[in-house]
């Protein structure tokens, strides 16, 4: 194990060595195994989106063992995924990649910001994950409720040595659709999960608008002009870089988009990507390369 990764588990103060090893598999995985940085493929999108929007743009994606061997064979630190596509795959990869469950799914018909339980700690432990996946939606209706599941599902896991991500995502509520996005509401976001107990955190890349008019204060005469430092206050406001921060990738977009994200995401001090339909709606080939050139981005290498 690497200083850089004793360093990061060492500041889970409260966990105990099962969480931490679980951690450690995942940091410790592929080709940024050891450097702290981490790129996770998360391919939850077919409860998000349904399959045709998902995965017709390239039909091997409908294979759950496709994921799997990208993961793998682009040399990434984890592969997320809901039950049924882990399931799938469980056996031919036992071993290979460490996982993470994605316990809870929403689907595009939905009339209320909210998600569902699909997948339980039991389910975890049974497919050997290294941790569990949970979205809440800071914001809405229904956060209270999840955030009493998460407090559960989270303390289950804990106990059994199983780690946590919280993807926190706000939305509804009296947030506009720009809001949705703004560097106060994305830090406060951020917060949440790392309140709730989150061992990684999964936020969405801030832009420099400002929604709170509460919060327009404490931002005035910050530099908030560079996704860097915009990244630099997310993971400032996660325990002042005390826990794993990794941005999603969001919508497709163009390549040179998706390298100049990692490099601020790398220059912000953020710990990685967590990115899926940027790769997995292009072919294989493509695919790969792209993870690889965002490990080599990660590595500094470029």
């Amino acid at each position: 194990m690497t200083p850089q990764v004793k360093a990061i588990l060492a500041k889970y103060e409260s966990d105990n060595p099962g969480v931490k090893a679980n951690l450690a598999r995942i940091l410790m995985q592929g080709d940024l195994g050891g450097t702290g940085k981490l790129v996770i493929l998360p391919v939850d999108q077919g409860f998000e989106h349904g399959p045709a929007r998902s995965f017709s743009v390239n039909p091997a994606a409908y294979d759950p063992h496709y994921h799997f061997q990208i993961a793998i064979d682009a040399g990434l630190s984890a592969y997320a995924a809901p039950l049924g596509m882990l399931e799938a795959g469980a056996d031919s990869f036992a071993g290979q990649i460490p996982t993470i469950l994605k316990v809870n799914s929403s689907n595009s018909w939905a009339t209320s910001v909210a998600q569902a339980v699909t997948g339980t700690v039991d389910d975890a432990l049974r497919l050997g994950c290294s941790a569990i996946g949970f979205t809440i939606y800071p914001g809405s209706d229904g956060i209270f409720d999840a955030m009493n599941e998460i407090r559960e599902m989270s303390a289950e896991a804990k106990a059994v040595g199983i780690a946590t991500v919280i993807w926190s995502y706000p939305r509804g509520g009296t947030l506009s659709k720009q809001g949705e996005l703004a560097l106060d509401v994305g830090a406060y976001a951020a917060h949440m999960a790392a309140l709730l107990g989150a061992h990684i955190i999964k936020v969405k890349l801030p832009t420099d608008h400002i929604e709170q008019g509460d919060a327009r204060k404490a931002y005035e005469g910050g530099d908030w002009s560079t996704q860097a430092k915009r990244v630099e206050h997310v993971v400032q406001s996660c325990f002042a870089g005390r826990r794993i921060v990794v941005f999603s990738g969001g919508a497709a977009k163009g390549e040179d988009a998706v390298y100049q994200d990692a490099r601020d995401i790398r220059d912000g001090g953020g710990n990685g990507s967590i990115i899926g339909r940027n790769t997995f709606q292009r072919p294989r080939d493509e695919a790969i390369a792209m993870l690889q050139r965002l490990v080599r981005i990660y590595k500094g290498q470029e």
